[in-house]
């Protein structure tokens, strides 16, 4: 087995074509060869078109001097022919597809390499408040970020993942003296009904505290001086929050298992990580003059942002009584993520809606000299779930969907449907598959839309084993790996002197996109890219299926169909894997 990388037939092609166009037209040496997949050819190049203004000639003229230049030194290239205006649609010799299926065959990497060595990449994501249930609002922030950090990962790079919990502020106040003052309240999980979490206990608590403390003078004046107990390290206050956030956690890690994400408890950095950082990062904003007074409060007016009434937008950096809030801690947050972690990647996946604010936490980071350009950071925005009647998702009675209620629903409704199609699968393995196909129903619905659409959440839909879903990319991956079964599993030989079957070469040409995409998903941050490659690889994969017998063609031709199916199998299971998808074996 060898563990090199595999350059894509793509960018063989392209670097023929860029050779082609050097030696015909010296002048234009360095330019984009443009240079796509195609459905009248392997690939196509449009570079006659793209340059032929640039050349002083028609773009067909050019077109024969490229393809003149090719046929001197073909390299990659088989066959070339000019079409419609000056078109350069290439075919590439079968031995060398042939190749390319045995050398990614032969890698356990598949063939793609890592191209982010050295890069430190910072992603937050999932975020969940203490004392709160997860709900449908944090779907999104979970899945996508767990699928970015898998992706970045395998391209080398060292991912550092942050859940910055809401565990800080005045709420937390409230509660601890509502607790205090009530000590028959159950909240803790060993004391609760089995399927209970304490974060719904907490909750429950919260809100009969907010409710007193509105009402209630005097209870709201103790609350506010348990929140200066907390913020001052008041041993006794300190122990029951730490208590707080270690039940909240234990809830949160089986909804973690359970979505099979891959945050730690080691991941976990709170707000109230930050809290001692504070006053130093407002010191340095006011002594650089970024933060000024305005109303007794300290704010950054925004240079590049502007308000409603078409002022400067204010950043919040400290409130009038002298307290922080979460614009403060954002910027301590990006400060330390850049001079303590050193990051040289900073990615924040939260709701669009915070667009703007962390458009100005960057432009304050930029300002202070903290982000340089040396430092890639983005927001990577996403839409809202949305419900079947176009609307927010949300219970019937109108309030918020709980997380763990929805992947419930999810497993129900894939067990209903597994079972339909496999009656006889034991009990303890179709809940298995289920479990697999459910909980990977639900986080393909969610990636396979680009991140910044709203997309409604049909639980029919996602648990079909029709059309562009989880399970249908499952079965797929199952049904490939029952052929290789009956196969016995065999290890392969190929044989490049074989000729292909235009269903295999469509497979083939897929199979070997695959870097490519999971390329172009680390630079887009786009996990749907992925999706739709491995939707197509399956499609292609029926289509070969379909056309070409496997089982009883005669060798050689048995064995590299053999390792055709073999390579999707793999590629399939591995691109569901950066997807936090399980492939089963069986469904």
């Amino acid at each position: 087995m060898t563990n090199h990388e595999v350059l894509p037939l793509l960018d063989q092609v392209a670097d023929g074509v860029s050779q082609a166009i050097a030696h015909a037209r010296p002048e234009l040496a360095g330019a984009d060869p443009v240079v796509r997949r195609s459905e009248h050819a392997d690939f196509q190049s449009n570079a006659a078109l793209a340059l032929a203004k640039r050349a002083r000639t028609k773009p067909a003229e050019l077109a024969d001097a490229l393809t003149g230049a090719l046929a001197d030194d073909r390299g990659p290239i088989a066959h070339v022919e000019v079409s419609g205006p000056g078109f350069l649609n290439i075919t590439v010799p079968d031995q060398l597809i042939w190749d390319q299926v045995a050398d990614r065959l032969a890698s356990p990497r598949l063939g793609v390499g890592t191209p982010h060595d050295g890069q430190r990449t910072v992603i937050d994501y999932s975020a969940p408040n203490i004392a709160k249930e997860m709900h449908v609002g944090h779907l999104r922030t979970t899945i996508i970020g767990d699928s970015l950090a898998r992706v970045l990962g395998f391209l080398g790079a060292e991912v550092i993942r942050q859940n910055h919990l809401g565990d800080w502020g005045t709420q937390f106040g409230m509660l601890i003296q509502y607790l205090d003052e009530h000590p028959d309240a159950t909240w803790r999980h060993d004391e609760l009904e089995p399927g209970t979490s304490a974060v719904s206990a907490l909750d429950e608590l919260y809100r009969a505290a907010r409710q007193l403390f509105d009402s209630d003078s005097a209870f709201a004046d103790r609350s506010r001086n348990r929140v200066v107990a907390l913020q001052s390290g008041d041993p006794a206050t300190i122990a029951r929050w730490k208590e707080i956030v270690a039940e909240s956690e234990k809830a949160f890690r089986d909804i973690y298992d359970r979505l099979g994400v891959l945050l730690t408890p080691e991941d976990s950095v709170g707000e109230s990580f930050y809290s001692h950082l504070l006053a130093n990062v407002v010191a340095e904003l006011t002594e650089a003059d970024i933060a000024v007074e305005s109303d007794g409060a300290l704010v950054m007016f925004s240079e590049d942002v502007t308000g409603p009434d078409g002022n400067p937008a204010p950043l919040m950096v400290r409130k009038r009584d002298g307290g922080y809030g979460y614009d403060t801690t954002d910027l301590a947050t990006i400060r330390y993520r850049i001079q303590d972690l050193k990051a040289n990647r900073l990615l924040y996946v939260t709701d669009s809606r915070q667009a703007l604010h962390f458009q100005m936490i960057f432009e304050a980071a930029r300002r202070a000299g903290w982000l340089t350009d040396e430092i890639d950071v983005a927001h990577v925005p996403y839409g809202t779930v949305l419900g079947p009647d176009g609307r927010p998702f949300k219970t019937r009675s109108g309030g918020t969907v709980r997380l763990m209620d929805l992947l419930d629903d999810a497993v129900s409704c894939a067990h209903a449907i597994v079972s339909e199609k496999n009656p006889d699968l034991p009990g303890d393995e179709l809940d298995q598959i289920a479990e697999q196909a459910g909980i990977g129903a639900v986080k393909y619905a969610d990636l396979s839309t680009s991140r910044i659409k709203d997309y409604v959440f049909d639980l029919d839909r996602m648990v079909s084993f029709n059309g562009n879903t989880g399970v249908y990319l499952q079965y797929a991956h199952t049904r490939i790996r029952s052929i290789l079964r009956k196969a016995g599993d065999p290890d392969v030989a190929i044989d490049p002197a074989v000729e292909l079957h235009p269903a295999e070469r469509a497979l083939a040409l897929e199979l070997d996109a695959y870097s490519a995409t999971i390329a172009d998903v680390s630079q887009t941050l786009e996990p749907h890219k992925l999706c739709g490659y491995l939707y197509d690889l399956a499609r292609d994969f029926t289509s070969f299926y379909e056309a070409c017998h496997v089982l009883g063609a005669e060798e050689p031709v048995r064995s590299n169909r053999l390792a055709l199916c073999q390579l999707t199998a793999r590629t399939l299971q591995h691109g569901l894997g950066l997807l936090g998808i399980t492939a089963p074996e069986r469904m």
